[in-house]
């Protein structure tokens, strides 16, 4: 500083008046800066320099961007000079008289520590030290400071002080470093440890340059984990502050400028040291947050060594009492009463792996997403691969599965806290992005564990990043980002370098020939474990296998359930009542839960029919007891119709639900219901036309042939006048469509599955073949000769009383008989009972009016199926004589004798 000097008054003047004020700054040993009391904003301030003395200067660094000029090193004494001082008054009040002011505007006095002057004179006691000198030259006789001035000097060389001790005063001069090489070495250096400092300067609320001792580093710091408004320069250098700027700029000054602290430096990214400033008083970081001078930052928050929850909750107050930047912040849950921001609610379904159904105390069910993550997803190019191929989520994106059973395994049927964090709002669809409705976003949290966390942790979801004015986040964002940070670290799930895993799954619902091949699997298995992924209505179900790893469409056998609504040709058919509690019944007790099946059949749809067990409940029994379901005739066969029936009475006795309008019929025609029922037998003539490998036959009515024949005519016709053209069809599985046979004719069918263009495999609907063709053989079907003109005419049917053969060789040789005796024959047909797909049938030769499947037992070709029905055992007992006969004879199957006993299940049959 330079040293200050006061010239000689010719004249007496007035004495000055006394002022008052705070010591803001020591700029040297000669010069202070004392600011007033602040009042609505940053107080005035004003640089009062020492009269009559003179101290070092201190160090001043090169001019940036002027090569020429060079760092000028302190003068001896002055650093000792200015921490004299600023010990001495930092923040204290003084009192002072402005004796001269230069044209300039410098002024120039007395400075006395406390209210008055009776308090220490500051100059005196830097003289008195040996840390300053007087000036001499300008001294009048008359002046007693002045004179007091010199004396005291005189004492400080008699004494050897300071600047009067011998040796000149080199070794206090400074080494200042005004860089660092590699300010990251340097902060990692120092792993985290707290180093003493001088805060020398306060750019803003958030940034102060720092000399850090002892060896006088000078380094801009950047506070961890928040951010205070800041001073924008502008092109024509002048600053412009933003909003609550220079009030957080006074607030930071007034409690650390030249004071002395310790530092813990954190990071450096990117350059920027950021760090954390300890004082006696207090944690400048937290206050400032809870002083509402500053937000919480994202991507340094996660240095903070002092807990960043604590800067959360400080900065959550700060909102709560909208102070200063937050005088206008409204909180994401503030239209919410208090028992809708946090409650327990039980976890019924996870949706993907962020969401989750739950139902509340009230009954209610509501979506829950979790805050602040993002679930597995595809990204890019693989986005937009196989777009034509049939895309499911859960199995196609990798590692969503595993999310969503983490989440499943831990949380369905278990009770959860729910804190509601935010609320999103409905989103309309835009350019490559969806449309969403609106989001309830919260934290789960169950036996003190944060799903997500644990979520995140796994990599098994990644972290959402905002702008940093999205308030809209989860309440615990910091320890979510924790949490990826590990799983990043140690290469989990979606993290991982490994291969992703992939999860082959065979959706098999709906597809006939796929179910017939896995039945028998099915059915010898007794037992599966299965996991519920829908309910499509109480007794209708999609199960997924993970043994067999497929999915299935699933029934409950032994019951009639309530019909939900559904759409037919006609229009919506209307839900049967109680339907709806049926579905959610089911939905309660099995959703996402892991159960038990025992598949007993299957229908015609490929659907497969049997019992279903969670936790040794059976569902049909507890549907039947809920009287949510009637007991279906089929279930006299199981070993679970005395149940079915006891718990049904009870119901019905009750008059429950669907039992609330039951009356019970007269005794006399319960009687006669009880009956024994007559086999009826109602032969109608058919054309067979088709027999497949498993002995299922397709026959035509030979009452509506005429019409058949008619409409293929016409439709001949019509193609000949206008030939489709070639290869213009593109085939989709299921869709009705017009097909050139082997002998050049088209005839309606429908394709069954696609492979390729080449190879297209379709069922002629009037005949019931096969064939597999190229789509240069294919047309669209004209509509005047759809299915509605006229229904499919083949109709699938399979032999009553008879087991075909598994061996294949046996098989081969009932269906060549068959085929032999019957196929493109007319013969007559009766229907005996239903089955799994289709109905059991005794058919008659047209001639000799001999029972075809009777005859096939007679030449021992096939084994008798020994049905229970009461109305059948007239029939069964003429299949079994004839059978025995057979057997006797030793004829084909039964060459070697009996095998059942010992080798049925090596030869397909079973007694």
């Amino acid at each position: 500083m330079a040293s200050v000097s006061v010239p000689a008054q010719t004249s007496p003047a007035p004495a000055p008046p006394l002022q008052r004020g705070i010591v803001k700054m020591v700029l040297s040993g000669c010069a202070i800066i004392v600011r007033g009391q602040p009042r609505g904003g940053p107080p005035p301030e004003r640089q009062i320099n020492l009269s009559n003395i003179r101290a070092g200067a201190m160090a001043r660094r090169a001019a940036q961007g002027q090569p020429d000029t060079k760092d000028i090193p302190d003068e001896p004494w002055a650093f000792q000079a200015r921490e004299f001082l600023r010990k001495k008054l930092i923040g204290k009040e003084v009192c002072f008289t402005v004796e001269i002011k230069t044209a300039l505007g410098r002024e120039y006095g007395m400075v006395y520590l406390g209210k008055d002057t009776t308090g220490e004179n500051i100059a005196e006691s830097l003289v008195n030290e040996g840390l300053a000198t007087v000036r001499r030259e300008g001294i009048r006789g008359n002046n007693p400071e002045q004179a007091r001035l010199c004396e005291l000097e005189d004492q400080s060389k008699a004494s050897k002080k300071g600047l009067w001790s011998e040796g000149g005063g080199t070794h206090t001069i400074r080494d200042i470093k005004y860089t660092i090489e590699n300010p990251r070495n340097f902060v990692d250096s120092l792993h985290q440890k707290p180093i003493n400092a001088i805060i020398e300067h306060v750019r803003d609320g958030s940034v102060v340059r720092a000399l850090l001792l002892p060896d006088y580093y000078l380094v801009t710091v950047m506070l961890s984990g928040i951010k205070c408004p800041t001073f924008k320069r502008e092109a024509d250098g002048t600053e412009t502050p933003e909003p609550f700027a220079a009030e957080a700029k006074f607030f930071t000054e007034s409690r650390l400028l030249q004071r002395d602290v310790q530092i813990i430096l954190e990071s450096c990214p990117n350059q920027i040291i950021l760090g954390t400033i300890l004082h006696p008083n207090g944690n400048i970081t937290e206050l400032l947050l809870r002083e509402g001078f500053a937000r919480c930052v994202d991507w340094s928050m996660a240095v903070y060594s002092q807990g960043a929850e604590k800067l959360r909750a400080a900065e959550r107050s700060a909102k709560e009492r909208k102070v200063r930047i937050w005088k206008d912040y409204v909180a994401p849950t503030a239209n919410l009463d208090q028992k809708d921001r946090q409650f327990v609610a039980k976890v019924m379904q996870v949706v993907n792996a962020d969401a989750l159904v739950v139902k509340l105390n009230s009954g209610e069910y509501k979506t829950i997403h979790l805050s602040s993550i993002r679930p597995p997803r595809i990204e890019g190019e693989e986005k937009n691969k196989d777009r034509d191929k049939r895309f499911r989520p859960l199995y196609d994106i990798p590692y969503m599965f595993e999310a969503r059973e983490f989440l499943r395994k831990k949380l369905i049927g278990k009770k959860v806290n729910v804190t509601v964090d935010y609320i999103r709002a409905a989103t309309g669809p835009g350019e490559g992005t969806s449309a969403f409705p609106e989001r309830t976003c919260a934290t789960v949290t169950i036996g003190g564990i944060n799903i997500a966390e644990a979520l995140v942790s796994k990599g098994l979801a990644t972290v959402i990043r905002y702008r940093q004015d999205d308030d809209q986040r989860s309440s615990h964002y910091d320890e979510l980002l924790a949490a990826e940070a590990r799983a990043i670290k140690n290469g989990k799930g979606l993290h991982s370098k490994k291969e992703v895993p992939i999860h082959r799954v065979a959706d098999i619902s709906g597809e006939t020939q796929k179910a017939k091949q896995f039945l028998p699997f099915l059915q010898r298995a007794g037992r599966s474990e299965a996991v519920v992924e829908y309910v499509f209505s109480g007794s209708r179900l999609k199960l997924y296998m993970p043994k067999e790893t497929c999915l299935i469409t699933f029934l409950l056998a032994g019951i009639e359930c309530p019909r939900s609504s559904r759409n037919m040709p006609g229009g919506m058919q209307a839900a049967e009542p109680f339907s709806d509690e049926a579905t959610l019944f089911t939905k309660e007790l099995v959703l996402q839960r892991e159960v038990e099946v025992e598949v007993e059949s299957m229908d015609k749809a490929g659907n497969f029919i049997g019992w279903l067990h969670i936790d040794g409940v059976n569902l049909s029994v507890a549907l039947v007891e809920n009287a949510l379901s009637k007991v279906h005739f089929t279930a006299e066969r199981s070993a679970y119709y005395k149940t079915l029936v006891s718990a049904e009475e009870a119901c019905r006795q009750r008059k429950e639900k669907i039992w609330a309008n039951y009356e019970e019929k007269p005794v006399e025609e319960v009687v006669h219901l009880s009956e024994e029922k007559e086999r009826v037998a109602n032969y109608r003539a058919v054309y067979v036309t088709e027999i497949s490998d498993t002995l299922h036959i397709y026959t035509q009515d030979v009452e509506t042939g005429s019409q058949l024949e008619s409409l293929m005519e016409t439709m001949r016709a019509e193609i000949a006048a206008q030939p489709p053209v070639e290869g213009s069809y593109t085939a989709r599985r299921g869709d009705y469509c017009i097909a050139k046979f082997a002998d050049g004719e088209w005839y309606r069918a429908r394709v069954e599955k696609v492979e390729s263009p080449a190879k297209v495999h379709v069922f002629y609907i009037d005949y019931g073949n096969r064939e597999v063709v190229s789509t240069t053989r294919l047309a669209a079907i004209p509509p005047a000769f759809s299915i509605r003109a006229l229904p499919a005419q083949a109709t699938e049917y399979a032999f009553a009383f008879i087991q075909v053969p598994q061996d294949e060789d046996a098989r081969a040789d009932v269906v060549d008989c068959v085929v032999r005796d019957i196929q493109n024959n007319q013969c007559l047909l009766n229907i005996e009972y239903s089955g799994a797909t289709c109905p059991h049938v005794t058919l008659q030769f047209g001639d000799t009016k001999d029972d075809v499947g009777l005859g096939l037992v007679k030449e021992g070709l096939v084994m008798v199926d020994v049905r229970k029905e009461k109305h059948l055992q007239k029939m069964v007992t003429e299949y079994l004589n004839t059978q025995e006969s057979a057997k006797s004879a030793r004829l084909n199957i039964w060459r070697y004798g009996d095998f059942r006993a010992d080798d049925a299940d090596e030869f397909g049959y079973s007694r």
